[in-house]
């Protein structure tokens, strides 16, 4: 019987789960303020992630606009955050 740590078991346990994109989504909350910045953190009401793609749900109008500028920058930096290539796509709401 081989030995795991907990965190292999548990990124091993996480690839074939439903609960990858929650997770995810949580490490990427958590992280946003410093991928982002704090005015752009403090004006984002949500972060999913569905598939292959962030969801970021802010009403500043203004914010939307920069948001969909920077989409590749995002999607860049959020890849870098969680260590490996998830995001695909943004789609800003």
């Amino acid at each position: 019987m081989s030995e795991y740590s907990i965190g292999d078991a548990l990124k091993q346990f996480l690839e074939g789960s439903k609960l990858k994109g929650d997770v995810q989504a949580l490490q990427v909350q958590e992280a946003w303020e410093k991928i982002m910045g704090s005015t752009i953190s403090k004006y984002t009401e949500s972060i999913k992630i569905i598939d292959k793609t962030l969801i970021i749900t802010t009403n500043v109008a203004p914010l939307k606009q920069e948001l969909i500028y920077q989409r590749d920058k995002i999607i860049q930096r959020v890849n870098e955050a969680l260590g490996q290539k998830t995001i695909t796509n943004v789609v800003i709401k």
